[in-house]
């Protein structure tokens, strides 16, 4: 099977410059491109090419922002590619965070309180304050108060904004590898972000201690449990909170796509992520993933450290 790798920065050159406000999306997208596309080169029965006219099958990378990714699998559907994602009408959901809040929240899954417009007055302090469908901490902050919205209004300008409620806890992700008979979960991972008020994601680290692994997983599977036609790579951005029982965790974004903690993944699995994912994509059975007994760092242009457990 032939198969192509899409990724919507590196493939148009957006943020290629490195004054560009893109620059580190574009770092990101080449990392995950380049990782994704050397494992798959080594699944057997697979051919990764670099002509889309010839591709049987294709993974699409690229943001939310503006309806790009659900426009872009919607173009690769009707082509009658077989694509290794999510529906598109899922990726709309997904890409939408004041309509996947409310999905959420009507099925019982903990989620920040959020709303549409712009802080006001008698709002409780702090809150996060960022766009309906925005990618990569585009125009996100964390307003301490009321008086600090004027002057961020310049730096939203164009976007449609929404309000959430700020949770404090550990930012932390978890993958799937989602098919037709099964969806796997891999190892949750740390997320480090930006200390600045912006939450510019910086890498992460995994794996979890075991205890908060395992709520990881349970709130991740939660958040996926009622959204249709999931296929391929999904992510869950969490913030895992100080209570042990897991009341105080709340799910926070999906990811409907390939996302840089694959990074670090792949350089913790003694087997090959990508074939995993193909595998379960099509419907076939895989067993539980085998994961080196390391710690790895990782950042979010594609370098690792590994440092190994003391038993």
């Amino acid at each position: 099977m032939k198969v192509y790798v899409y990724e919507h920065l590196t493939e148009m050159g957006i943020g290629k410059e490195p004054e560009s406000a893109e620059h580190g999306m574009y770092r990101e997208g080449w990392a995950m491109r380049t990782a994704l596309e050397e494992d798959l080169r080594q699944v057997s029965g697979l051919a990764v090419v670099n002509e889309p006219d010839v591709a049987e099958a294709v993974v699409v990378i690229a943001p939310e922002t503006g309806g790009v990714l659900a426009e872009l699998s919607a173009g690769w559907d009707r082509r009658g590619v077989w694509r290794l994602g999510p529906s598109w009408e899922t990726i709309r959901l997904a890409s939408d965070k004041w309509a996947l809040a409310e999905h959420w929240r009507q099925r019982g899954v903990p989620t920040p309180p959020v709303r549409l417009g712009q802080p006001r007055p008698q709002d409780r302090y702090p809150l996060v304050w960022k766009p309906r469908d925005g990618c990569g901490s585009q125009a996100t902050f964390l307003v301490h108060r009321w008086e600090e919205v004027s002057g961020l209004e310049s730096q939203v300008e164009g976007y449609e904004m929404i309000v959430q409620d700020y949770v404090p806890g550990q930012a932390a992700s978890v993958a799937f590898l989602c098919g037709p008979q099964m969806t796997l979960p891999l190892l949750p991972a740390y997320q480090h972000l930006s200390t600045d008020g912006r939450f510019r994601y910086q890498g992460g680290a995994l794996p979890l201690p075991a205890e908060l692994a395992q709520r990881a997983v349970e709130l991740g599977q939660r958040a996926l449990a009622h959204l249709p036609g999931l296929l391929g790579y999904v992510g869950v951005d969490l913030v895992l909170g100080e209570a042990a029982d897991g009341s105080q965790d709340y799910a926070i974004e999906i990811n409907p796509r390939l996302t840089t903690s694959y990074i670090g993944l792949r350089a913790a699995c003694l087997d090959n992520l990508a074939g995993a994912m193909v595998e379960v994509a099509l419907g076939r059975w895989v067993g539980r993933l085998r994961w080196k007994s390391v710690s790895i760092q990782f950042s979010a242009v594609g370098t690792w450290t590994e440092c190994t457990w003391n038993h």
